[in-house]
């Protein structure tokens, strides 16, 4: 028995979803809210028998661990960890001596982050100075502080480091944490005479601190973070994550800001779906973390250069896995999210609700920037925003901004498109996400487009007696390898139960599968077999005729390419593919 397996066998899926959402008896099954959205009825459905789950609502299912995965937005390894940890399983006895020192080490370096977190909680509450900046000039309620954990670290040299050795950790250990700096009187703390606010991952757990000194001194930095260590990596770390997550799956957007004190500012407004990173440096893996809890991210950047840089910079990033982003923009003499807070608690609310496409706003940043009555002020323009411009993805909208630009320029769209042609190895270069960084497009947040024709394959895999619908349209006509494939085996086995004799041991993705009958007996399971086959014919043809449509589109996009670069000879051999299209189309109709 691997891992996995062992945990499967010491918990059930409902116990685990359980602790998530109330569940309620419904037939053989259980139903809840969907914890991913705001509904009244519920549409959240799991299954004892199967051990799956389903949310009708976004279209999203599996097994315990994709439930893991998508509620806390963590990779397996993290769904596995924490699963491990409910279910009192040792994951360290099942990897290799390495791996299981590795193992044991992070462990220890979590107990020594989670006992100084304690230690600096404590000294807040003895340092006068360090209360009143919190509680009288931050203005933070003591449940905040509590719900953060922020503290204070001593301005003695060794005081944590004396404590934690008295509690059994050795410097090797508390140097590894990222606790310990060598100075000239030997090994002292790193951290001394400052604010201390604890970093924590999507867990909760401590990884590491920022440190903001509490008395400005002209030689000493403002902020000082914990450096690289086995736990704490920067270019990873989404601070407040563990306290926004579900105010971020609620609302369906997160925003990034670049201070933590502005994401405690933001959560006591009560504005919660609000994190931030290490400053304007937004990773890959900054993004990757919030896509899992929604596809929609708003950026509360400062609006210098080095904020509209960053901005730049996050939307190839946000282009390659499939993120929306929008900029909030902050009113004029206000330099960050915690003073508008102070100010104005609704103002922040509205400044959020009021956020702008970000393609819209760096064209519009640019154009105030640059003067559009001279050549050189449009030249300016133009290179700016079609580097922007030439990292989108969706062909429409490319066209759409390029007509923009033409239009604020006084120029063709035609010289609009060849500039971006003639700059476009320059603009990949500058533009491009490292490769080593480059992943497979997240999965939608979001309802599914295309979940009826997870309804049609769910009709098909629960009644047999409705399959000759499968005739009426092709494999390529789904959308998603997971559809094509389990269409494919039902097309090879056209008789199969898929109820009896282990038959979805035979197809590739057992969940799916399972999911799809869930689907069936919640939706279709009182309908009669005539109302079956008519539902499932229906949803043939609409497969058929929104493949159609999208054929369609696609070669409409394609003509007008091909007339915006002035190339006949492959206009004229689109027009003759899309009259082909259509003689299809109403052949199919009949």
């Amino acid at each position: 028995m691997d891992a996995k397996e062992e945990i499967r066998s010491r918990l059930s899926i409902e116990d685990v979803i359980g602790d998530y959402v109330e569940l309620r008896r419904s037939g053989r099954n259980l139903k809840a809210l969907s914890p991913f959205g705001n509904e009244k009825t519920p549409s959240f459905m799991v299954s004892p028998d199967k051990q799956i789950w389903h949310d009708f609502s976004s279209n999203k299912g599996g097994d315990m661990f994709s439930f893991i995965m998508e509620v806390e937005g963590v990779d397996f390894r993290g769904a596995m960890e924490l699963l491990a940890r409910k279910a009192g399983v040792d994951l360290s006895q099942y990897k290799n001596s390495h791996a299981r020192d590795l193992h044991k080490k992070k462990e220890r370096l979590y107990e020594v982050l989670e006992l100084a977190t304690k230690f600096y909680q404590f000294a807040l509450g003895r340092h006068a100075g360090a209360q009143k900046y919190l509680f009288e000039k931050r203005r933070f309620t003591h449940k905040i502080a509590d719900d953060f954990r922020l503290g204070y670290s001593p301005s003695e040299g060794n005081s944590l480091v004396k404590f934690l050795t008295s509690r059994g950790f050795t410097t090797t250990e508390i140097k590894d944490a990222g606790l310990l700096a060598q100075r000239r009187n030997g090994p002292g703390d790193m951290f001394r005479g400052r604010i201390m606010v604890p970093l924590a991952d999507a867990h909760g757990r401590i990884v590491g601190f920022t440190a903001r000194i509490l008395t400005d001194q002209k030689n000493a930095p403002k902020y000082i973070n914990t450096p690289q260590t086995l736990l704490y990596d920067k270019s990873r770390h989404v601070y407040g994550l563990h306290l926004a997550k579900e105010a971020i799956r609620q609302n369906d957007w997160g925003v990034i800001v670049e201070g933590n004190l502005d994401v405690i500012a933001s959560h006591q407004a009560g504005v919660k779906g609000v994190v931030a990173t290490a400053g304007t440096a937004l990773t890959h893996d900054h993004l990757k973390q919030l896509a899992r809890m929604s596809l929609h991210v708003k950026l509360g950047f400062d609006r210098d250069k080095a904020g509209i840089a960053a901005t730049e910079r996050a939307i190839p990033i946000a282009q390659e896995i499939g993120v929306e982003l929008s900029i909030v923009d902050l009113p004029e003499g206000v330099k960050d999210p915690d003073e508008l807070v102070q100010k104005d608690v609704k103002a922040w609310q509205q400044v959020i609700d009021a956020s702008t496409y970000v393609v819209d706003w760096v064209v519009a940043r640019y154009e105030t920037l640059c003067d559009l009555t001279t050549a050189q002020g449009k030249r300016t323009f133009s290179s700016k925003a079609i580097d922007i411009v030439s990292t989108l993805k969706d062909a429409v909208e490319r066209e759409h901004y390029l007509r923009v630009i033409a239009q604020k320029t006084g120029v063709s769209v035609q010289a609009a498109q060849q500039k971006m042609q003639a700059g476009a190895e320059t603009a990949k270069k500058r533009q491009e996400v490292p490769r080593q960084l480059k992943q497979s497009k997240a999965k939608p947040a979001g309802p599914d487009d295309f979940a009826y024709q997870d309804n049609f394959l769910a009709l098909n895999a629960a009644y047999p007696e409705v399959r000759n619908s499968l005739a009426e349209c092709s494999i390529t006509d789904v959308v998603g390898e997971h559809r094509r494939q389990f269409m494919d085996f039902l097309l090879q086995n056209p008789q199969i139960n898929l109820y009896g004799d282990e038959a979805l041991t035979l197809q590739q993705d057992q969940t799916y599968g399972k999911i799809l009958l869930l689907r069936a007996e919640e939706r279709y399971g009182q309908w009669s077999n005539e109302d079956r086959y008519i539902e499932a014919a229906a949803l043939a043809r609409r497969i058929k005729q929104e493949t159609f449509i999208r054929k369609k589109q696609d070669l409409t996009t394609q003509i007008t390419q091909a007339e915006q670069l002035n190339n006949e000879e492959r206009r004229r051999e689109l027009l003759v593919a899309y009259q082909s299209l259509l003689q299809e189309e109403k052949r199919a109709k009949g």
